[in-house]
């Protein structure tokens, strides 16, 4: 490709034709503001926060979209930009609701890390008309607030660019422009799946998770409860970044201490769920292989894809695993067989899960999940909202020693790590399931062909004289694209695994958030993907049907995978939506 060589601050720097002048900037580690853009979803110039001035240019030009030019000379540090920049915050914050104290982006808002680097305060912020704003509170996972919003438009591009829903948009004109649903329906009203992934494209505060962290604090606190906490394979990799532990660094070890610190009674891991979820997706798998069921197989593992399926895919829905997530079964097993087992009353049983995910906290009220007579799980909180529960008793994470998961449920392989990584359900069900066809021992258990970040990836295994064809996909609008190719036949596939989110659990919309600039520079997902093939790696049990604790829960009370018993526990039901985004 053909290089451009331009001058930025009088500095000359080469850079691949095409680029624009934010990337050639970045090439020469000079930083430029920017509020709106997100690379390849978001490049629009409208916050204006990227103005740069251009010789020979008559006005200032939004460096995030102008490309550079042959002999281009630019700066980005006069007088002028410097001003301009400053106005724009101002403006944004006139009409900006400031309190920060109470903000679910507090501490990562990227509008107030920009007025603390231009010296703008609330004494500089132009004095006018407040517009009529929305607050809705009406969706289980999130609230939004357009007192905080800055009209960006990251959430509008993720949710129709990258998620392929497109439920949000600008409604009204010019000061009255406000970003929200069609006709300004409740978002419960619409068909969000409550991925969260706009949540994690919002520069501020005007979209949050609903903090149920006061619900798990009673509950610890409540002498009639036996409060019990599952953890998510893709929390571990994530946690340690609100403690500055560097992207990709899991911690395990300490997540087990400080959870045990806050009070719960047990603390279980629920990769113990995924091996469960293993044995009986493998089981229903081979089963319709042999006996001509619906395939291929999707999985059920994450509820944005699910409730995605249902709205958009509703005759479809005989393809999903009927399986429950690794969520849902370890709040089963905990309220049945592990009550029965310590003569705990399950109604006294409180289920606690930290999540990644902020659609776990619709799935946990779905019908069809209360296999004890009450709920599975009782409280879902994310990632964000546990490093906010340690932060608030006084834990000092980073210096805490490493602790060990409570038994029998949290006794869990290599398989169940993985869950969290787009591709991982697909591993660990391809161990298992070849193992189970062959008869035979597997000498290699990494399935690189389905490992990665890419949207889409498919692959081909020969097992036992049969061509077994598999698909993996993440992010709803590549989930789109292979629910197309398999409605109008040109696919073929056995098996395949959707994730609601891109790169899977690990950027999940619970998780850990991180500037526009960061996301930039750095592949997270990989990075968090990679400390979960690390834990596998390292596993002395790799193979979910090995799972000496999931042995046992078979033989003491499920009898075997895909038993009545474990149907009528591990199993559910889905639903046809109707699709409203209007």
């Amino acid at each position: 490709m053909e290089n451009i060589t331009v001058k930025i601050n009088g500095m000359e720097v080469t850079a691949p034709a095409g680029s624009t002048i934010l990337e050639a900037a970045q090439l020469a580690h000079i930083q430029i503001p920017t509020l709106c853009y997100l690379k390849d979803i978001n490049e629009i110039g409208a916050c204006r926060m990227c103005v740069v001035e251009v010789k020979g240019a008559r006005t200032l030009v939004a460096a995030c979209v102008h490309p550079i030019a042959p002999d281009m000379e630019i700066i980005t540090n006069s007088k002028r930009v410097l001003d301009s920049r400053k106005k724009t915050l101002q403006l944004l914050m006139s009409n900006h609701t400031i309190d920060c104290f109470s903000c679910g982006s507090a501490g990562n808002c990227e509008l107030i890390k920009l007025c603390h680097k231009l010296h703008v305060d609330d004494s500089t912020k132009y004095a006018g008309a407040m517009p009529e704003r929305m607050f809705d509170d009406t969706a289980v996972h999130m609230v939004r607030d357009s007192h905080k919003c800055i009209l960006c438009r990251r959430c509008v591009a993720m949710c129709e660019k990258v998620q392929g829903i497109g439920i949000l948009g600008a409604n009204g004109r010019g000061f009255d422009t406000i970003i929200d649903t069609a006709f300004f329906l409740d978002l419960d009203d619409t068909s969000c799946v409550n991925c969260g992934q706009c949540l994690m494209a919002c520069p501020t505060g005007a979209i949050a998770e609903k903090d149920q962290t006061d619900k798990v604090f009673e509950a610890i606190n409540d002498p009639d409860k036996y409060v019990i906490v599952q953890t998510a394979p893709s929390v571990r990799a994530a946690l340690g970044e609100v403690y500055k532990v560097h992207i990709g660094n899991e911690v395990e070890g300490k997540m087990v201490t400080a959870l045990r610190m806050l009070g719960f009674n047990k603390v279980f891991d629920t990769d113990f769920a995924a091996d469960l979820t293993i044995m009986e997706e493998a089981k229903e798998f081979l089963d319709r292989v042999k006996n001509g069921g619906a395939l291929p197989l999707i999985t059920s593992c994450s509820p944005g894809w699910v409730k995605f399926c249902e709205h958009f895919y509703p005759d479809m829905i005989d393809h999903l695993s009927s399986c429950k997530s690794p969520q849902q079964m370890f709040g089963a097993i905990a309220k049945t067989y592990y009550a029965e087992k310590l003569g705990i009353d399950p109604g006294k049983i409180v289920s606690v899960s930290v999540m990644p995910c902020t659609a776990k906290k619709f799935e946990r009220g779905r019908e069809d999940q209360d296999a004890s007579g009450y709920p599975d799980v009782d409280i879902a909180i994310t990632t964000r909202e546990l490093a906010r529960m340690i932060d608030q008793v006084g834990i000092d994470f980073v210096n805490l020693p490493d602790g060990k998961f409570d038994n029998p449920l949290g006794e869990s392989t290599g398989a169940g790590v993985i869950f969290g990584a787009t591709g991982g359900v697909m591993e660990a069900a391809l161990r298992t399931a070849v193992e189970t066809l062959t008869g035979e021992e597997l000498k290699n258990l990494d399935f690189s062909e389905v490992r990665g970040t890419d949207g889409i990836k498919e692959a081909t295994y020969n097992v036992a004289g049969m061509d077994i064809h598999v698909a993996v996909a993440s992010g709803l609008g590549n989930a789109r694209k292979v629910m197309d190719k398999i409605k109008s036949g040109e696919a073929n596939y056995h098996f395949v695994e959707m994730m609601a989110c891109p790169g899977g659990c690990v950027n999940g919309g619970g998780q850990p958030r991180h500037s526009a600039r960061t996301k930039n520079k750095f592949n997270i997902k990989a990075m968090r993907a990679s400390a979960l093939y690390g834990l596998d790696a390292s596993k002395p049990i790799r193979k979910s049907h090995e799972n000496p604790a999931i042995k046992k829960l078979y033989e003491e009370y499920l009898g075997e995978p895909g038993s009545h018993k474990a149907h009528e526990i591990l199993h559910t039901t889905y639903v046809k939506r109707k699709i409203n985004k209007f």
